[in-house]
């Protein structure tokens, strides 16, 4: 199966990206550095990582979230490949299996739009690289690709429909192309992949709850 892209352009090829101990920034073409949206939206599971690198230890914690990163990390980099009609390449089995078990919802995916496009919302302050963006059973869509070696439930994921939310907000703001349709498809260990579909406007006042908490945290760091 080919997918058929039709870039929309964003007006700039890439944003410089600063990162450092308090997170990540983008800097935009007229030289403001706005925070990642997964920087701001990390206030959120602040105090729930910590006490759980409190119960099993800095160790096992980092060993942990470094597999998690790397499989999340080599998972997206397989998906953009197969969407972008390319060769894939060889990789571990388990990184395979994952887009074996994503393949039937991408081929849903209808025309694309872009991929890893980096962006930024001057009404939000905030910046951030979408997974996908094109046609998702024919609506315009915001999507977005987790892994997880458990099913989650959808009170457990919020925070990914106000990232996608923000994504949307962002690529209108670039392209002037409204999207409200947000798509999270997640791969789930020796499971069927989990699809949540939402609507923009349903997560947009959380969201804004949400920056402004994390300014008023970055208000109260220590100089």
């Amino acid at each position: 199966m080919k997918f058929i892209h039709e870039k929309i352009e964003i007006g700039y090829d890439d944003l410089k990206v600063e990162t450092k101990s308090s997170g990540r920034k983008y800097i935009t073409p007229d030289g403001k550095a706005y925070p990642s949206i997964t920087t701001v939206l990390g206030v959120l599971s602040a105090d729930s990582i910590a006490a759980w690198r409190a119960r099993v230890g800095d160790e096992e914690a980092n060993k942990i979230s470094h597999k998690a990163t790397t499989r999340g990390t080599a998972v997206h980099d397989l998906v953009e490949k197969y969407l972008d009609n390319e060769e894939l390449p060889k990789v571990m089995p388990h990184v395979m299996a994952s887009l074996a078990n994503l393949k039937p919802s991408p081929s849903r995916i209808g025309k694309i739009f872009a991929q890893e496009a980096p962006l930024y919302s001057k009404h939000l302050g905030v910046a951030g690289r979408v997974d996908c963006v094109g046609l998702y059973d024919g609506v315009p869509s915001i999507i977005d690709f987790k892994t997880s070696k458990k099913p989650k439930k959808r009170e457990w994921v919020t925070s990914y429909f106000m990232q996608e939310a923000a994504y949307a907000i962002m690529w209108e703001e670039r392209t002037g192309m409204p999207i409200t349709n947000l798509v999270t498809i997640m791969d789930i260990d020796n499971e069927e992949p989990m699809v949540y579909i939402e609507h923009r406007d349903n997560w947009t006042a959380k969201l804004q709850e949400t920056i402004e908490l994390y300014h008023k945290k970055q208000r109260q760091r220590p100089l």
